[in-house]
């Protein structure tokens, strides 16, 4: 089976979501390949339980679709999903759903981009060509598993956090939480109010702010320069969560929005953690040397045994698996060669979506771009072969 249209977008998380409304605001035909069963099925199916929104909801729209009035400021999973899922219906986007994409490439002859997807239901194969392909699957299409000496002879529960629910089951277990970004802290949280004892892996500094400095810090960045905002919300930061030092947190030299703008690296938004740290709770390790079965060695030479262990380690994208002429917009790591604001962009109607580390925000903004120039480009096109047929009117 072939199908042609103008736009293919890979993936229906709300970086996909966000592509087809815009695309849809400008009646520009598309198709939008989905792998799972459901659109958003990270949040649905590989998120914790207690998950909910870092950030305020008026910073995590989609586009042209503001949140419900009487949603919290701070949205739960659930009431995010089925925002999503409102989304879906408003602008009745109809994803193909069970496609999973083995092959993606631009063909130079022809000038189309051609996708090759198994139907993972009948397992027939597709091919849809498109003048322009969006790549829609995010930072977090792959889950992280860093290497580590001794992890495979490690002999309890090893999960990554993709896989964790709740901490129900962990009860009276000593379980170590490898990351300490904020799905590790939650997830260590989430595991202490569950009766288990969690130990959490601290690598490098971060700072620590509650969602409600990084709220006001968000709103002064619309009036004020970076700088004086991380000096304006440093300093409640410091004079409520004190010296972590002693607890094993040390705190960047670069103001948390500066640091988030130049390296990607997200503040840890508490919500309880930093509590249960300093109540001895949750247990602050350094960086693991080795395993051998269920001891774990860390860096300092301390030595502790584990019932579990889960890998916060984050994710990264998948796009260069897939995608033969990923050049053409991302490096070999699957990243975009080009930095923010320009990232979006690649060559020969290439785009990407969410790829910027700045969240649904940068979603949202990346939609907004990529849809203006698809269109702009259609619209040069139209004028370009309408002033051919011109010519050739005159010429005969």
């Amino acid at each position: 089976m072939e199908e042609a249209t103008i736009v293919v977008v890979v993936g229906a998380g709300p970086s996909g979501l966000a592509t087809a409304a815009c695309l849809a605001s400008k009646s520009i035909p598309y198709i939008i390949l989905e792998s799972e069963d459901c659109c958003a099925s990270l949040w649905k199916k590989h998120s914790y339980d207690r998950l909910s929104l870092h950030l305020a909801k008026r910073f995590c729209s989609l586009p042209h679709k503001p949140h419900k009035y009487s949603t919290s400021i701070f949205m739960s999973k659930h009431d995010f999903c089925s925002y999503l899922d409102s989304y879906v219906k408003h602008f009745n986007i109809k994803p193909h759903y069970f496609r999973f994409v083995e092959v993606a490439f631009f063909d130079r002859n022809e000038k189309m981009w051609k996708v090759e997807a198994k139907n993972v239901l009948s397992g027939e194969r597709e091919i849809y060509v498109a003048e322009f392909l969006v790549v829609a699957t995010g930072e977090n299409a792959q889950a992280f598993i860093p290497e580590i000496p001794g992890i495979g002879s490690f002999g309890g529960e090893m999960i990554h956090s993709s896989k964790y629910k709740n901490g129900r089951k962990y009860e009276g277990k000593s379980v170590l939480v490898v990351g300490s970004g904020n799905s590790g802290m939650e997830i260590s949280h989430d595991l202490s109010d569950f009766g288990a004892k969690p130990s959490i892996v601290v690598r490098s500094p971060f700072h620590v702010l509650s969602k409600q400095m990084v709220y006001i810090g968000m709103l002064m960045l619309i009036f004020i320069k970076m700088k004086y905002v991380d000096s304006l919300i440093s300093l409640p930061a410091e004079f409520f969560y004190g010296d972590l030092h002693k607890y094993g947190i040390r705190r960047p030299k670069i103001g948390p929005f500066l640091l988030k703008a130049t390296s990607g690296k997200t503040p840890v938004i508490d919500g309880g953690s930093i509590k249960k740290i300093r109540s001895k709770k949750i247990k602050v390790v350094p960086p693991i040397k080795t395993i051998n079965s269920n001891n774990v060695e860390f860096e300092d030479g301390t030595q502790d045994k584990f019932d579990a262990i889960i890998l916060a380690t984050g994710y990264k994208s998948a796009a260069t698996i897939w995608l033969k002429d990923y050049e053409y917009v991302f490096n070999s790591e699957g990243t975009p060669k080009t930095e923010h604001p320009n990232h979006w962009k690649g060559e020969n109607g290439l785009y990407c979506i969410g790829m910027s580390g700045r969240g649904i925000a940068g979603i949202s903004s990346d939609a907004i771009l990529v849809a203006d120039d698809i269109d702009k480009i259609l619209d040069a096109s139209k004028k370009a072969t309408g002033a051919m047929s011109s010519l050739k009117l005159k010429w005969f």
